[in-house]
């Protein structure tokens, strides 16, 4: 008797049931996540490669003044 009681008891606890919820939702976060981050990526790299270009085609002039 006393273990159909434990097995009773354990079928209706529900504090599983949330610790479920809460992983089902952190792995829908994440691949929201990792999605945002691929999507940006790409415009990141193409922003990245205008401004190396820019840069590598500009030259630097020198030239100092004394507060004399």
């Amino acid at each position: 008797m006393k273990f159909f009681k434990i097995t009773k008891k354990f079928r209706n606890d529900e504090d599983g049931a949330v610790t479920v919820d809460w992983v089902v939702l952190t792995a829908a976060v994440v691949g929201l996540g990792i999605a945002v981050l691929s999507s940006v990526r790409t415009g990141t790299q193409t922003a990245t490669n205008s401004i190396s270009q820019e840069l590598a085609g500009s030259t630097v002039n020198k030239t100092f003044t004394t507060g004399e």
